[in-house]
């Protein structure tokens, strides 16, 4: 069984807008919705948890009925930082999922997710024990402490951009959050960074520059951007 969890219990005020943005609208259509049309459509993935904003549970319920989104199973209310939103969703598939079965972990705000991306991160989940969406870095990397000024360089080579999907075992995913427990680790957003505050490797699955995550208004831009080269291409 492949369940997607994905976080969307953000308020978004970078995108200095009315409304948590994954709820804000993109040529008629919630930016959630985009997102959980990715796994609805995805023929290997059996079931969608949200871990939702607090207020926003019924809205999403109403969207996902109006857009045929018929594998979202469970909305979940969020923790107070990504660590604890993520562990709750982990601890809600308890009795659902086996040890062996994958959890991709996604943001609610990445909604332009090619199928091949969610289809090599369950392959390499599957023959690795993780697989994480990351592309290499294109761009020169400085070391700063203040953001204003660095001197030391870091080679590009070093580096891996990891995004969403990760996809874990879910045993492995309870081991973790158990785990961090155990040892008092707390405020890791992501689940990768946890699984390498516990000393594991991780293995990186395909990628894409198109994955972007709606953080700022110039992201919202781009993803439009994308959106309107897709159905140009499609008309064609």
């Amino acid at each position: 069984m492949n369940i997607a969890l994905i976080l969307a219990g953000g308020c978004g005020s970078r995108t200095e807008q009315d409304i948590p943005k994954q709820f804000m609208n993109v040529y008629d259509k919630p930016l959630i919705i985009y997102t959980l049309e990715n796994f609805e459509r995805h023929p290997d993935i059996d079931g969608i948890a949200v871990v939702c904003i607090e207020g926003w549970h019924e809205v999403l319920r109403a969207y996902a009925s109006q857009y045929g989104i018929s594998k979202l199973k469970w909305i979940l209310d969020g923790g107070e930082d990504g660590q604890e939103s993520t562990h709750k969703g982990v601890k809600a598939l308890k009795g659902v999922c086996e040890e062996n079965d994958i959890v991709l972990v996604h943001d609610a705000i990445r909604p332009f997710l090619p199928e091949e991306i969610i289809t090599d991160a369950i392959a390499k989940c599957r023959r690795k024990g993780s697989g994480l969406s990351a592309v290499r870095c294109q761009e020169t990397i400085v070391r700063t402490d203040d953001g204003k000024s660095g001197s030391e360089g870091i080679s590009r080579q070093e580096i891996m951009r990891v995004q969403t999907p990760q996809a874990y075992r879910y045993g492995k995913a309870v081991w973790a959050y158990e785990e961090a427990d155990k040892r008092g680790i707390c405020g890791e957003v992501y689940i990768n960074t946890l699984m390498l505050r516990l000393g594991e490797t991780v293995y990186f699955s395909k990628g894409t520059e198109k994955n972007v995550k709606i953080t700022t208004i110039d992201d919202l831009e781009m993803f439009k951007a994308l959106l309107k080269m897709e159905r140009e291409d499609w008309i064609k």
